[in-house]
Order: structure tokens, then C-alpha cells, then sequence
């Protein structure tokens, strides 16, 4: 599949095929969810979305570096390593890191901002030393940076059919509420890494602060006011779910079915969450395999019904070879 995936983008160059390949790699082993619902994409879009999930995943487990091996300094300078080389690659250089000439390639054949990338390094620079969030608007702005501008980047590879303006806000807000559930799932984990994410303002309208999640973590029992703290973060994910949607009709009529699955998916873990009883300081909630299928098998039903109103749409005497040849994705 890789190598449809490749072919279809007209990616040629042996060093970037492994490179491209590479990404894939990282987006499908630490992006379960998302990469699911990339398989729905049409093949000449896939690779670059995995060059962008790559990237970031590949500054992420440096930032996390969940074997502890390294300091929080040592981290700081592979962190500026990798700022570096991206800024070579974004300048046309080939790049040291296999990831670093696959978003750089990305970049420049969809035109991406190289602002997005500066921004989304300077918030992963911010977990080295920030440890919580005083208020939602200091997560929002931390944010930006670790989320928003990953929906931003994916933009110019997905095609709208409205001006990219007016869909880039619903993109970052996508980009925003994954995030965020990707914090309440990850509670506990994030606790035993030294960190909160979940706003203190937020947990303190219930009674809550990081001495009780971490009572709650280390002996394995519940609190009421976690629970209710806890329920008001899905609530304030959820809002920021229903900012997002409006965006998905806003993408070309081909990828909306994997970003409706992405956010299906997603919203999925919010409700796994809510039926094991909002006890993720103390396990992770996962969604079922079962409820995945049916994701994914309305994902695909969404893209046979996508490609046939896009053959009934094709002018009559048209082949489909010489439409895909032409027809680029709708800016």
C-alpha cells in the first residue's frame, strides 16, 4: 500500500520514497486512530498527511523521551537539532533526518506556512519545562502551537471547496478538540510524565488540584470531585467539537470521509471515557474494536458514495485516467 500511496503523489526519488515511508511508519504506530482513518483518503493524499503526522509525532517522543534516558537539557538540544535542520529543509536543503525531508518535500509541493512549523516547535519546547495550565486560555495558547496548526497544515493537502480562510478557523479547532481528548485519555499517563494539562482553573471549581490526582494515581482510588471535574472537561471538549464540524463540508468532497471518521473516532473516545466512568487517572480508555469497524466501514461507504457523484459530476466523453491527470485538489 505504501507504494501506491507513493506512486499515486508522484513521488519518485528513492531517498524520499523511504523517507515518506518512514512517516507512515510513525503515524501507524502511534496514531492508531488517526491513521485508521487515513486509509480512507484518496491514495495521492496519504503520503504527505503522513509526513506532517511523522513530523510531529517524531519532535513529540523526543520532547517525551518515555525511556527517560535523557535530561531535560539534552532533550532541549535534540529538540534546536531538529529546528535547524527543518529550517535547512524548508529552505530547499535535503535535510539530516528522513522526517525532516518528508514534511520539507510536503511543504513545498502544498505551499504550507513555514510559520505552522516554527509554532508548533515552540510549544513542543514548552513541555521541557511547563508542568500545567492556569487557565483554559493558557492551554489554548500552548495549544496553538501542539494542535491547531497541525489541522492548519493539513489544509492545503486536503483542498476546500470554500476560500482556505474560511475553513482554516473549523481545521484548528478540529485540531484542538483531538487534542484535548487526547489529554483526558491520557490523564494518568501524563501525571506519572510530571504533568497536568487539564486547566487548574477548571479542576478548582471542584475541588481539585494536582496533590489529589496524584493520591488518586498512586493509591488507585476514586474522588468524587475528580469525576466531576473530569465530566465538566468533556463537556468543554465537546464545545469545542461542535465549533469544529461545520469545517468538514467546508473539504474537498473526497476527504470528508476521512475527517468525519477522524472526528467519529475521536468523539468515540469521549464516550468510552464517559461509559468507563471517568476513571482515567487510573487506566486509559479505549474504544472497541467493534465500535472501530463500524467507523470505518461507514468511512468507506462515504468514499464509494464520494467517487460515484464525482463520476456522475465528470463532463460526458471524459476518461477517468485523463480526470485524475488534470483535475488537482480544489484549493
Amino acid at each position: 500500500m505504501a507504494r501506491r500511496e507513493l506512486d499515486a503523489a508522484h513521488i519518485t526519488d528513492p531517498g524520499l520514497r523511504a523517507a515518506y515511508t518512514l512517516c507512515r511508519r510513525l503515524n501507524a504506530r502511534h496514531g492508531k486512530t488517526y491513521f485508521l482513518a487515513t486509509r480512507l483518503l484518496p491514495l495521492e493524499r496519504r503520503a504527505c498527511v503522513h509526513a506532517l503526522y511523522g513530523f510531529a509525532r517524531w519532535a513529540d517522543d523526543i520532547v517525551d523521551d518515555l525511556d527517560r534516558h535523557r535530561t531535560a537539557e539534552e532533550r532541549d538540544r535534540k529538540l534546536r537539532v531538529l529546528e535547524s535542520d527543518l529550517a535547512h529543509g524548508l529552505r530547499g536543503g535535503e535535510g539530516a533526518e528522513p522526517v525532516v525531508r518528508a514534511v520539507a518535500d510536503t511543504a513545498e509541493r502544498h505551499g504550507i506556512e513555514h510559520s505552522l512549523f516554527a509554532d508548533f516547535l515552540v510549544s513542543m519546547r514548552s513541555d521541557l519545562h511547563v508542568t500545567d495550565y492556569p487557565t483554559f486560555a493558557d492551554l489554548r495558547a500552548y495549544m496553538h502551537g501542539s494542535a491547531a496548526v497541525i489541522g492548519l497544515q493539513m489544509l492545503p493537502v486536503l483542498g476546500t471547496v470554500v476560500p482556505r480562510e474560511e475553513a482554516a478557523p473549523h481545521a484548528a479547532d478540529l485540531g484542538v478538540a483531538f487534542q484535548l481528548t487526547n489529554f483526558l485519555r491520557d490523564v494518568g499517563e501524563d501525571l506519572d510524565r510530571g504533568r497536568v494539562y487539564l486547566p487548574a482553573d477548571l479542576l478548582a471549581a471542584h475541588g481539585v488540584d494536582r496533590p489529589l490526582l496524584e493520591w488518586s494515581r498512586r493509591t488507585g482510588r476514586r474522588d468524587p470531585r475528580i469525576r466531576a471535574a473530569l465530566v465538566a472537561a468533556e463537556a468543554m471538549t465537546r464545545e469545542v467539537y461542535r465549533a469544529a464540524e461545520p469545517g468538514i463540508a467546508m473539504l474537498d468532497p473526497r476527504v470528508r470521509p476521512c475527517i468525519r471518521a477522524a472526528f467519529t473516532l475521536y468523539g468515540g473516545i469521549l464516550d468510552a471515557i464517559a461509559e468507563q466512568g471517568y476513571t482515567v487517572v487510573h487506566r486509559r480508555a479505549v474504544v472497541s474494536r467493534g465500535r472501530r469497524a463500524l467507523t470505518a466501514a461507514a468511512g468507506v461507504a462515504g468514499v464509494v458514495a464520494a467517487r460515484r457523484r464525482a463520476r456522475a459530476a465528470r463532463p460526458a466523453g471524459r476518461t477517468s485516467g485523463a480526470a485524475s491527470r488534470t483535475k488537482g485538489p480544489v484549493q
